[in-house]
Parts: structure tokens; C-alpha cells; sequence
């Protein structure tokens, strides 16, 4: 995983620009040579989640410390925020170290997380899709139908009221007459336990 992670850090990305360049201090400060500022591990965080490609560099000896820092962040997200990594997980991954299949393992991980984001872009594309431009409105529609008929079980059948239009007449009339014996039959319990 280190290779892999290594050589994706020194390709550019795929708008064409290299990877932003972070030197580590001794003091432990990070500095983005692109921005000229000091940054925290919290900011690559973000640019992480942002997809901005990175390299984190030892500003003395010049070494590629990506992976460390990496793993620096991923352990304080775990100290501070809800754990993303089980325990079982974990004792999964220490004991991978010094296997004979522990080569395998960073292109197993890559690409089982890799198959992971692809079915998540698939499952909101299907979830996006399924709900179409109009969703909102038939949500609305749908909320509204029931607040009318919901209204209606409290409005006195003689009071005079607008002639729904025919074809949502019959539904809102099933529903009014559906909720009309709910309430009969909450009463007539109310009615038992008052006794």
C-alpha cells in the first residue's frame, strides 16, 4: 500500500497539476509550499476530503512521510470523532504484519475501498434518479392530502366546504372515512378506560 500510495502521491492529478507539497518541520509544524501558510492535520484532512492530492515531505531529510502522516490523521480521527475502523478490523490488520500474505494486503485494501466508492456513487445516482426533479412535489402533494383529510375528521360533515376534485375525491374520502373509525375506536377505548 505504501508503493501504491507513494507513486499515486507523485502522479499529478487528473486536472494536471502536480501534487501540493507539504514540508514537516522538527517542531512538528507543517508548512504548504503552495499556499506559503503553516497548516494543521486537520486541513489535509479537508483537502483530502476534497481530493486535493498531497505529499508530505521531512523538510530536513527530504523522505516522503505521506504514509505516516496519513496514518497520523486517521488516528486522530479515530480519537476524536465516531470510531470508522472495528476493533476486530484492526486485530485483522495488526496480525497481516510479518504474514506471509502481507504484501497482498495493500492492493486488497486499495481495491476493496476503490469497489466500495464505486457502489456508493452507484447507490446515490439510483437514489437520485428514483426520485426525479418532481419528487418535492409529490412529497408535498402527498403531505398536503393528508392534512386535509386529517383536517376533515375534525370538520363537521355539514359544514360547507369546496367539491374536491373528482378524482381525489374518492381517495380523500376513503381516507377521511378510514380515519373517522380510527378516532371512533380511540374514543370508544378512551371510553372503556374511564370507566
Amino acid at each position: 500500500m505504501l508503493r501504491s500510495m507513494e507513486s499515486s502521491m507523485a502522479d499529478p492529478t487528473s486536472n494536471g497539476e502536480e501534487p501540493v507539497i507539504v514540508k514537516k518541520y522538527a517542531n512538528r509544524r507543517l508548512y504548504n509550499t503552495r499556499s506559503s501558510s503553516y497548516i494543521t492535520l486537520e486541513d489535509l484532512a479537508r483537502m483530502t476530503r476534497e481530493g486535493t492530492d498531497f505529499k508530505v515531505l521531512d523538510a530536513k531529510t527530504g523522505n516522503d512521510i505521506t504514509h505516516s502522516i496519513l496514518t497520523q490523521i486517521i488516528m486522530e480521527e479515530e480519537a476524536h470523532g465516531e470510531h470508522m475502523l472495528p476493533i476486530g478490523f484492526l486485530r485483522q490488520l495488526i496480525a497481516m504484519y510479518g504474514h506471509s500474505m502481507q504484501s497482498m494486503m495493500p492492493q486488497y485494501l486499495e481495491a476493496s475501498m476503490d469497489n466500495f466508492q464505486a457502489n456508493q456513487q452507484k447507490l446515490q445516482e439510483a437514489f437520485k434518479a428514483s426520485l426525479g426533479p418532481d419528487a418535492f412535489a409529490r412529497l408535498a402533494e402527498t403531505n398536503m392530502a393528508m392534512f386535509k383529510a386529517a383536517a376533515g375528521a375534525f370538520i363537521p360533515k355539514n359544514a360547507a366546504a369546496p367539491a374536491p376534485e373528482p378524482k381525489a375525491a374518492n381517495r380523500t374520502q376513503s381516507e377521511l372515512d378510514a380515519l373517522r373509525q380510527q378516532m371512533a375506536e380511540m374514543q370508544k377505548k378512551l371510553d372503556e378506560l374511564g370507566k
